[in-house]
């Protein structure tokens, strides 16, 4: 690897996202994955589904 490259690398392992940018980023994963897949599957859905399972987790706590 590239030294430019190898600083990146370093950099990004010591960024903390906030949980609002972990969910935007889950969210991003999950709808490009699925929409592959499943054209019909919308960026809506998802941050449905995604409530949805955050409500749970709350719940089993």
């Amino acid at each position: 690897m590239s030294e430019e490259l190898l600083e990146l690398v370093r950099r990004a392992r010591e960024i903390e996202m906030t949980p609002s940018q972990l969910r935007e980023q889950r969210q991003s994963f999950v709808y490009g994955n699925t929409h592959i897949e499943n054209a019909l599957i919308t960026r809506e859905m998802v941050a449905e589904a995604d409530r949805k399972v955050e409500l749970e987790d709350a719940g089993d706590r």
